[in-house]
């Protein structure tokens, strides 16, 4: 199909006359369609001298760029060529162009992947990075809270009762939801090796000693990390991304003071209490199993329960919660206040500390039972 007359008349066009280009139409991006292509081929096939641009009706910063591609492929070629007819305003763009450096370079090559050995050296710097961050970060919290300890003043009670009853009370159902649960399956499955030795009063042991030295503490802790800690680092990246957090350092409020110490000191009061109720929870499902598949009395049970369970046992189980919930913490603040820029930040911040608290937890209390067998506990 024909182009209509009045973009046929507009656009763009050169003409090579007795080794002078003559240049017509507008010179815009709209109209240049394959100019700069046929001018090349022009500069090269002939030896120009001078281009006149008096027939230009308009220039844009594209037409621009294509005159200014031309002229630099001539002074490669070693010609130098006069422009007749350049009005002060197409005289500007050029400028504009030559200053900006607007070329046509070539297509870059695409990076190599990068070797094992690169990926390996990138990796342990930002482990590197991510550890003393860390560091500083306790170190900050531990210097705020002993601030707090001189001056008692500082410290903000209702922003530890708000934490204590989302982190502790809040979290009460499905902490003994699960136990229960927990302890039914122990008895269950234990239950049914014991019987066959005649031995199914020491169900009560098993269940017991299980829950209170190490399930209770464990399902407590990576109830808590998926429930409460995620929701710390949603709470403070989202802060972050919303600039809330420079807000309160520009009115003299420490975001440590704030949003860091209560959230901590309401999870070390919450977390041993949680632990208890589990340890109660489970034991009761087990105590129902025992009935129900063992025919084992509830006042039986529950004096085993006495027997079996010492106080050594039960401190040892609660010791462990106190430093579960101050590693939960730590981690889901401090990968709060490592957000940036968007919601997308948010989320992948709040999986990282969900998945590095549970995993903290475990490890941490892997490192409690070797130290309490070499201490006889």
């Amino acid at each position: 199909m024909a182009s209509p007359p009045d973009q046929s008349a507009r656009a763009a066009r050169a003409q090579l006359l007795q080794g002078q280009l003559v240049c017509s139409g507008e010179w815009t991006v709209r109209h240049l369609a394959d100019l700069d292509s046929r001018l090349q081929r022009l500069a090269v096939a002939a030896g120009l001298v001078s281009i006149d641009l008096s027939a230009v009706q308009r220039m844009d910063t594209g037409g621009a760029l294509v005159l200014q591609r031309l002229l630099d492929k001539l002074r490669e070629a070693g010609r130098e060529v006069e422009l007749q007819g350049l009005s002060a305003k197409a005289a500007g763009l050029l400028e504009l162009v030559q200053r900006s450096a607007l070329q046509a370079g070539p297509i870059p090559a695409p990076r190599p992947a990068p070797s094992l050995l690169e990926n390996l050296g990138r990796n342990g710097l930002r482990k590197l990075h991510a550890t003393t961050g860390m560091l500083a970060f306790i170190g900050e919290m531990g210097a705020t809270w002993v601030g707090q300890v001189l001056h008692p003043r500082r410290i903000r009670w209702r922003e530890i009762a708000d934490n204590l009853v989302e982190a502790g009370h809040r979290a009460l159902g499905i902490v003994g939801l699960l136990s229960f649960l927990l302890g039914i399956v122990i008895a269950y499955q234990g239950g049914v090796q014991l019987s066959q030795y005649g031995a199914s009063l020491f169900v009560a042991d098993l269940v017991g000693l299980s829950m209170v030295r190490e399930l209770a503490p464990m399902i407590t802790a990576i109830i808590v990390a998926g429930r409460t800690g995620s929701a710390y680092t949603a709470q403070i990246g989202t802060m972050q991304v919303t600039e809330e957090i420079d807000a309160l350092r520009s009115i003299g409020i420490p975001p440590m003071d704030l949003l860091v110490l209560p959230k901590l000191l309401a999870l070390i009061i919450a977390l041993p209490l949680l632990t208890v109720f589990a340890d109660v929870m489970g034991i009761l499902g087990g105590m129902l199993m025992s009935s129900v598949q063992l025919e084992v009395s509830f006042v039986t049970y529950i004096e085993r329960i006495g027997v079996a369970v010492s106080v050594d046992s039960f401190l040892v189980g609660i010791g462990k919660a106190p430093v579960f919930a101050a590693i939960i913490a730590t981690i889901g603040c401090y990968q709060g206040f490592q957000v940036t820029g968007s919601a997308e930040s948010v989320g992948r911040r709040t999986t990282q500390s969900v998945v590095q608290a549970i995993l903290a937890v475990i490890v941490v209390d892997a490192a409690f039972s070797v130290a309490f067998s070499h201490l006889g506990i």
